[in-house]
């Protein structure tokens, strides 16, 4: 069973997940998701626990949870959408510019 965490500390790491959910089951992979740019937790993170039912008390148990000074929210993680081409506030607006050169300036002395 997939896990989906949020609300974690930025100074949880993927050893602390993998602690955490080990006393539930068999832990597959422990994964806290760090911003690209910043190497910085995200503040969310991903277990994956071998047996669904000992998965499933696992999030029970720790969904509402505080967890390294934070409550945690614990679920079921459900599979990433697709993201669409061209989609939220991206294409056809024309911020134009147009015929920004040449005309004649009556303020300008020639």
């Amino acid at each position: 069973m997939n896990i989906y965490i949020s609300n974690l500390s930025y100074g949880v790491d993927d050893a602390d997940l993998n602690t955490l959910f080990a006393e539930y089951g068999e832990v597959v992979s422990a994964k806290v998701i760090m911003d690209r740019e910043s190497g910085r937790s995200r503040g969310f993170g991903f277990v994956e626990i071998a047996d669904d039912a000992l998965g499933q008390k696992a999030i029970d148990e720790l969904n509402g949870a505080e967890y390294d000074g934070k409550v945690i929210t614990v679920n079921v993680a459900r599979p990433r959408e697709e993201r669409s081409n061209g989609g939220g506030n991206r294409g056809g607006y024309n911020r134009g510019g147009g015929n920004r050169g040449g005309g004649y300036n009556s303020n300008r002395r020639y």
